[in-house]
């Protein structure tokens, strides 16, 4: 029977392990470009310079972190799932052992200084835990022309009486209006190809991004990208289950004007069976690359590198193997960073570094790690 592993298999092997710190000041695929020294030319010559990684801790004490993005303000917004409750609804439920799930008001957004310091920008947001120890809440964060908006999982299929949503911020009070009502469009439009062992009438929406006005987002369960106007009028963009059936693809980026799509798969997850998947904004698809394993961010850099956070990346899952790994122009890769610990957001700062959600899973330890990047001369 196949489930949403990002609810699933994540949580049956968290409960056995703890949290381990991350590695610092990793130098990562150091290359040396000297070429050969057969001393035949007495010619000196000067170390090439490489790129170095500075992995740190930005910000600590951030509990169940999932999608993050910076403001227009400089400040680092990160989208946190919440804890659940003990509220239990009496509409179609997700079925065991993943349901029933019961829901709260514990989810919140909070901003991270660029010193990291970490205060609420808005709390008490829909929040639900399932059978099996997983939370769901608020998934991703983004601004268009300055609105900060929340994608918020919600809905009576999780225990709340609030609908899963796109939710519009009041900056001046912290209190949130719907703008997209996710939870009706996902009741009354079905994908393709559903997956009947492990179906969630509300959805489990993770990642989002904008194009002009309109916002973009990604929907796990059921595959699909859909499209939320202006006006909060939602549409489907693509169903990924009627080219490649139940793939669960999990977090959306930009790059150029296409979408890019990294997908999870299910149980059993096996090491390279992930992809990452061009979609037009018309909708067309295509696998663009392949070879990986649970794929939870994607971002790409000012080079037009690809980086692929991957929460594990060996077959079966395991803590302290979640990874960065960046594909470059020649379509090389490079591990950027290792040894995290089931990360589950990545984005890049204004100051070029890659800042990732630690420990998004499994105990509330999560953290906010840190990755800048710098030339140095090889040693």
């Amino acid at each position: 029977m196949k489930k949403f592993g990002l609810k699933t298999g994540l949580f049956i092997l968290l409960s056995l392990f703890v949290v381990t710190s991350c590695d610092k000041n990793n130098g990562v695929n150091d290359q040396s470009m000297m070429g050969d020294s057969s001393g035949q030319d007495k010619v000196s010559m000067k170390k090439p310079m490489v790129e170095k990684t500075t992995v740190s801790v930005f910000a600590t004490g951030i509990a169940y972190p999932r999608e993050l993005k910076f403001g227009p303000d400089g400040n680092l917004y990160v989208a946190l799932a919440g804890m659940g409750g003990s509220n239990l609804t009496t509409c179609t439920q997700v079925i065991a052992p993943v349901g029933p799930y019961m829901g709260g008001n514990n989810s919140s957004v909070v901003k991270i200084s660029p010193a990291g310091v970490v205060s609420t920008v808005i709390d008490k947001l829909p929040s639900s835990i399932n059978g099996l120890g997983s939370t769901l809440g608020a998934a991703d964060v983004d601004f268009v022309e300055g609105q900060l908006y929340v994608l918020s999982n919600a809905g009576c299929s999780h225990g709340n009486t609030e609908p899963a949503a796109i939710l519009k911020v009041n900056r001046w009070n912290g209190t949130s209006t719907v703008f997209a009502n996710l939870s009706d469009y996902f009741l009354t439009h079905t994908v393709a190809a559903p997956e009947p062992d492990d179906f969630e009438p509300d959805g489990t929406a993770y990642s989002m991004v904008h194009m002009g006005e309109n916002l973009y987002v990604i929907e796990p369960n059921h595959g699909e990208l859909v499209k939320v106007s202006e006006n909060g009028w939602v549409s489907r963009v693509l169903d990924f289950s009627a080219h490649y059936g139940h793939i669960v693809p999990t977090v959306v980026t930009l790059n150029h004007g296409d979408f890019y799509v990294g997908n999870l798969d299910t149980i059993p997850f096996v090491a390279g069976s992930s992809a990452i998947y061009k979609v037009t904004p018309g909708g067309s698809v295509s696998k663009w690359e392949t070879g990986f394993t649970t794929v939870l961010g994607i971002a790409f850099d000012k080079q037009d590198r690809l980086y692929v956070l991957e929460s594990s990346a060996v077959t079966g899952l395991m803590p302290m193997t979640g990874r960065v790994v960046r594909v470059n122009k020649n379509k090389t890769r490079d591990v950027i960073v290792d040894k995290l610990f089931f990360p589950t957001g990545m984005t890049f700062g204004p100051d070029g570094s890659l800042y990732i959600s630690n420990t998004g899973f499994g105990p509330p330890t999560g953290s906010i790690v840190k990755v800048a990047f710098s030339k140095g001369n090889d040693s």
